[in-house]
């Protein structure tokens, strides 16, 4: 996709710890009823774009605010099940910024948008020229031990430097705003750096405290 296919205004799904990257792959399981509506619709326009963003609580509550920075991806696989509900995957293309939300009859959230500053995310993937491949596997190894998870050692190994490091910012258990802090790192660099320093951190207890 070109910085001209990409449009002004785009659906908006803030669904908190959802975390979507420029050429990554996020599966969703969609049931309620005023996303259903925005997948119908989507699937309707030619760039089939839908932006995910993280959202923050509001001073009163309810409506939820939305961080300024999210990530829009592309309806690249959809089926449906007997029930009516929708499997889709998005495919990450570029991130965005808020400019102002759109009012409308939409039940779904719109939001007008700007691409600029992210045009790198159109481009190839980035490698990381400083990245310590075996101290950082030794240090998810800890973390994923830590946390009770499991993974595919051997595929981990020979993934390339942007699947590994944006894979594991997407599926590891983070807080909403350490996953936007993930998403807002300007170089993958930046988003390794920031992994290891909340892998650390969550292998201390979070407050100083070693985990058993």
């Amino acid at each position: 996709m070109t910085p001209s296919e990409l449009p002004d205004t785009i659906p908006v799904f803030p669904l908190t710890g959802a975390l979507l990257l420029p050429r990554s792959r996020l599966p969703l399981h969609i049931f309620e009823p005023r996303y259903l509506a925005m997948i119908e619709d989507c699937m309707k326009t030619r760039a089939r774009l839908i932006g995910m963003i993280q959202p923050c609580e509001g001073p009163d509550g309810t409506r939820k605010r939305l961080h300024a920075i999210g990530c829009a991806g592309r309806l690249t696989a959809f089926s449906e099940t007997e029930d009516g509900r929708y499997m889709i995957t998005l495919s990450g293309v570029s991130r965005y910024r808020i400019k102002r939300e759109v009012e409308g009859f939409t039940p779904y959230r719109r939001a007008e948008v700007d691409w600029t500053g992210f045009e790198r995310d159109l481009d190839g993937p980035e490698s990381d020229a400083g990245f310590d491949r075996g101290a950082f596997l030794a240090l998810l190894k800890r973390y994923f031990a830590a946390q009770d998870l499991s993974t595919d050692w051997s595929s981990l190994r020979e993934a390339g430097d942007e699947l590994l490091i944006n894979s594991l910012s997407m599926l590891c258990p983070l807080s909403g705003e350490d996953k936007q802090a993930l998403l807002e790192a300007p170089s993958l660099r930046t988003r390794r750096e920031t992994l290891t320093t909340l892998m650390e951190f969550a292998l201390r207890g979070g407050e100083g405290e070693q985990m058993q």
